[in-house]
């Protein structure tokens, strides 16, 4: 089988690509440009398309010979919507069989743009003909932790732009990438929508005693304003920026509810990772690290 992968150089969605090797998946990375090839190689792909979301002639090209495509959005981009729609278009005129779209959990939070863009894609593929998955995940523990990590170590704190009281679901991404493998390489997952969540809700302050736990050290959580963040973690003004500013409001006022792991339990025919075993892995990881550096 050959796969068409979207974001195989990218943070979380490289974790697909092993999942996909091991199970014999011949993967073809699409990328924008000559540079990105040698870091899509490094990730494991066999071979590498250059294309552009934003032009869809480029995209059948990339997709022509392909059984499947997997597809993850480049969150907040202004455009995001627009991206997917013509990834699945794309797809659709090449005679791709198979589309797992890895998506976000409440599509239909109007009040959140980066939820909003996924509704018009899901759309797209439910009326394309195609053999459809879509993956509707929660947070990723990668996204701040592993990002932060060594910062909370160094301060001694969490900190973040919205209450450390919000209680939020979250997902192991590599169990994501698990499913989409599995939705790729087998008839099961065929024509679904699955919400994908580890157990239950945590805050910020729990979130913090379970590092305190894992390393044997104090962590408090904190909060910062919405312009302390920017400037600390240097995101440019525009579109990107004013996203992360609704999405951190839309927390402080509503939270984040799921953690239903039913669903991903039943797929994966395990437990799914839950917040505490990550933590503890990462901070095993980093012990890893650094005592192999004496």
């Amino acid at each position: 089988m050959k796969v068409l992968m979207i974001g195989a150089t990218g943070k979380y969605a490289s974790l697909v690509v092993p999942e996909l090797k091991q199970r014999g998946v011949t993967i073809r990375a699409l990328v924008r440009d000559k540079d990105k090839v040698d870091a899509a190689r490094q990730q494991g792909v066999d071979e590498a398309a250059i294309a552009d979301l934003r032009n869809p002639e480029s995209l059948r090209t990339a997709a022509a010979g392909v059984d499947g495509v997997f597809h993850i959005n480049p969150a907040l981009a202004p455009d995001e919507a627009e991206m997917g729609v013509a990834m699945v278009e794309a797809a659709k005129v090449a005679g791709v069989r198979k589309f797992v779209f890895s998506g976000v959990i409440h599509p239909s939070l109007s009040k959140l743009s980066n939820h909003a863009a996924k509704c018009p894609v899901e759309e797209a593929l439910y009326e394309s003909g195609m053999e459809f998955t879509v993956l509707q995940p929660t947070r990723f523990m990668q996204q701040n932790l592993e990002r932060d990590w060594s910062v909370v170590l160094e301060q001694g704190h969490f900190s973040l732009p919205y209450s450390k009281h919000l209680k939020a679901a979250y997902v192991d991404y590599r169990d994501v990438a698990e499913v989409a493998a599995l939705a790729l390489t087998e008839d099961k997952l065929g024509y679904g929508t699955f919400e994908l969540c580890a157990p239950g809700m945590v805050s910020r302050v729990e979130i913090a005693a379970m590092i305190g736990e894992a390393i044997g050290q104090t962590i408090e959580a904190g909060e910062l304003s919405f312009d302390e963040w920017v400037q600390a973690v240097r995101i440019p003004e525009g579109t990107l920026r004013e996203g992360f500013r609704q999405l951190y409001a839309y927390y402080d006022q509503y939270d984040f509810p799921g953690g239903n792991a039913l669903i991903l339990q039943a797929i994966l025919g395990r437990e799914p990772r839950t917040m505490q075993q990550y933590i503890q892995e990462l901070a095993n990881r980093k012990a890893t690290t650094i005592g192999s550096q004496k």
